[in-house]
């Protein structure tokens, strides 16, 4: 059985990588939901950050002790699924539906409003999550 490498010299350990390995990485499908996972993947580490930053900042200047507690539950209970969900949307796509003519500008309009609400959620979810429970610990003090 012959092995099929491609780049400029077959085994000195640059662009080695066999045909199928190529062939899947360049796969629109491969490309969509490898993008899709990117974003998600960043904006969580975004949206984590922010809130971490946020639930500090309050915590400093409300006293409030549950903070924390109700944005670590909110990030368990509702974005870590959600984004999830997300994911798995874009891992249904098939073979033929990434590479027909006629399906490729909305699959291509579809990922441009996924992106645009993973990063609005990953964006604004922070500080509006921070202001809700700001608030509630206001009101009950």
């Amino acid at each position: 059985m012959a092995k099929a490498w491609h780049g400029p010299r077959a085994g000195a350990g640059r662009g080695i990588l066999p045909v199928a390995a190529r062939d899947l990485r360049e796969s629109p499908v491969a490309n969509w939901r490898k993008r899709i996972c990117d974003h998600v993947a960043y904006a969580l580490l975004v949206y984590t950050g922010l809130q971490i930053m946020l639930t500090m900042i309050a915590l400093r200047l409300e006293r409030g002790g549950v903070l924390p507690y109700l944005a670590l539950l909110v990030l368990v209970g509702v974005v870590i699924p959600a984004c999830r969900h997300m994911e798995r949307r874009w891992a249904g796509i098939g073979e033929v539906e990434a590479m027909a003519p006629a399906l490729v500008e909305q699959l291509d309009a579809r990922f441009r409003r996924d992106r645009a609400v993973i990063w609005a959620c990953a964006l604004g979810l922070p500080f509006a999550l921070t202001g809700l429970f700001a608030l509630a610990v206001a009101l009950l003090s």
